[in-house]
């Protein structure tokens, strides 16, 4: 078995550093900044959010099929390389497009809709290709864990950089901050994309001969009954793992206020970063002592215990924000733990089909990983709108948004942007607020708890299992 070099094993990692920055800073901070920096009636922000659901829904399908052409591409300067790097170019062009130009009214939304499937097409062309590499590394179950806790720190290190700094910049000064940030963090991406593409050496393996068909790959994903348990499962978890983010900034705001709010998500976004960090990091050495199985168990029954935590602040539990920030890191920490954990399963499933069909097809399986989380994203984003219109806060939002489009052509200050925002906020009812915390909690609960008993009912594959068909590829190879 090839051992890893240490240049593949780093430069493949930190280069994940870059691609969550930019993934971070669409995923969490786009609909936040059309939110509160353009001046759209609830009819062009509905559109926008249902562009945005089918968008996410063509990506999802769009996952596997770009899977099949790095499959059948056999390019001569990697199966990966050029994918990776044509895709991140791409795409940083496309994220500094979304965050400056400006059009108005219905002009905005057709111009989003344009540059949000462009962003996710171009996106989905990195993140097949760069996650379709990680298992053609290795399957040393050791080196994989290890890689994967390398890889989880770099992730986690990007996503802090642009959800824990972000949120604190923009109040008052918002059309500038975002702009500014979009044009950082995409030659961020680019720049860190570059360093895996020039410093992984890809291995040589076993291509397989035929052109695979959009029939080869229904076929490669319906006989392998361990990717269908975890490709749902994954898609459940990632449905309650992203709701906390991408709803929390509007989650402080309404309840500690604009530039207060958005002191505090920096904080709570701190504790994102460590909880998934600390977990990240440590996971190798957890894997170690736990089986796959029990980490889950743990890691889920801390998660529902945080959100219950986290649905009593302010009626149980006295609405403090060291209270919030712990019951944060404890959601944190077991979701970071958990998707590590997923991570591998999925990526194990390889070896599964290897084993049982004699073909390996990295970037295809692969892509369910992918595939999973687009998907998560369109129900989430699906969510999270339909909370906003519902519940009334996104009229409130429009007016907030009304003073960053006077601040930014320097109409008002920053401070009267802050003072008259406070005042919308406290508009809000108590009704309205309790309506952003039950789609904050329930959501995640129900998700993870029905992923994880999929898991435990359906997945088979432990760790006696997968060092077995590690052993019978090998011998056959042989």
């Amino acid at each position: 078995m090839e051992k890893l070099d240490n240049r593949t094993k780093w430069t493949y990692c930190i280069g994940a550093t870059g691609r969550d920055m930019a993934y971070t800073l669409v995923s969490m901070f786009l609909l936040t900044y059309i939110q509160y920096t353009m001046k759209l009636t609830v009819a062009q922000y509905a559109t926008i959010s249902a562009i945005v659901v089918v968008c996410l829904l063509w990506d999802a399908i769009n996952d596997p099929l770009m899977g099949i052409i790095i499959e059948n591409a056999k390019l001569k300067s990697g199966k990966f390389k050029p994918w990776i790097l044509l895709g991140a170019f791409l795409n940083a062009l496309v994220i500094i497009g979304l965050f400056t130009i400006r059009p108005e009214g219905w002009g905005f939304v057709f111009f989003f809709g344009v540059g949000y499937l462009l962003w996710g097409m171009t996106y989905t062309m990195n993140d097949i290709s760069y996650w379709g590499m990680l298992p053609s590394l290795t399957s040393n179950p050791k080196e994989r864990n290890l890689l994967v806790t390398i890889q989880g720190i770099f992730i986690c290190i990007g996503q802090f950089s642009v959800a824990g700094l972000l949120p604190d910049m923009v109040a008052g000064n918002a059309v500038k901050a975002y702009r500014i940030a979009a044009i950082i963090i995409a030659s961020c991406f680019l720049g860190f994309q570059l360093l895996t593409v020039f410093g992984v050496k890809e291995r040589e393996r076993k291509q397989n001969a035929e052109t695979l068909s959009l029939k080869d790959m229904f076929r490669i994903f319906l006989r392998n009954d361990q990717l269908i348990a975890g490709g749902v499962s994954h898609l459940l978890f990632q449905v309650g793992n992203g709701l906390l983010i991408m709803i929390g900034m509007n989650f402080f705001y309404f309840e500690f206020g604009y530039s207060k709010g958005g002191e505090l998500v920096f904080l709570f976004t701190v504790m994102y970063g460590l909880g998934t960090l600390i977990s990240e990091a440590s996971y190798a050495a957890i894997a170690s002592k736990l089986s796959r199985k029990k980490i889950l168990a743990v890691s889920t029954f801390l998660i529902v215990l945080g959100y219950l935590a986290l649905m009593s602040v302010g009626y149980v539990i006295p609405k403090n924000v060291v209270v919030i920030n712990i019951i944060g890191f404890i959601i944190f920490f077991a979701q970071g733990a958990f998707n590590m954990t997923m991570i591998v399963m999925l990526n194990n499933t390889i070896e599964y089909d290897e084993a049982k069909f004699h073909e390996r097809h990295d970037s295809i399986i692969s892509a369910v990983r992918s595939f999973a989380t687009k998907l998560a994203s369109a129900i989430d984003q699906g969510v999270v709108a339909l909370i906003l219109i519902v519940s009334g806060i996104y009229a409130i939002s429009q007016n907030i948004s009304d003073l960053e489009i006077k601040a930014a052509t320097n109409v008002i200050s920053k401070t009267e942007v802050i003072d008259s925002a406070d005042a919308f906020i406290e508009t809000a009812t108590a009704l309205q607020r309790l309506t952003l915390r039950l789609g904050i909690v329930l959501v995640p609960i129900l998700a993870i708890g029905i992923a994880f008993i999929i898991l435990k009912k359906k997945y088979i594959i432990d760790e006696k299992m997968y060092d077995d068909l590690v052993k019978e590829i090998s011998e056959r190879k042989e």
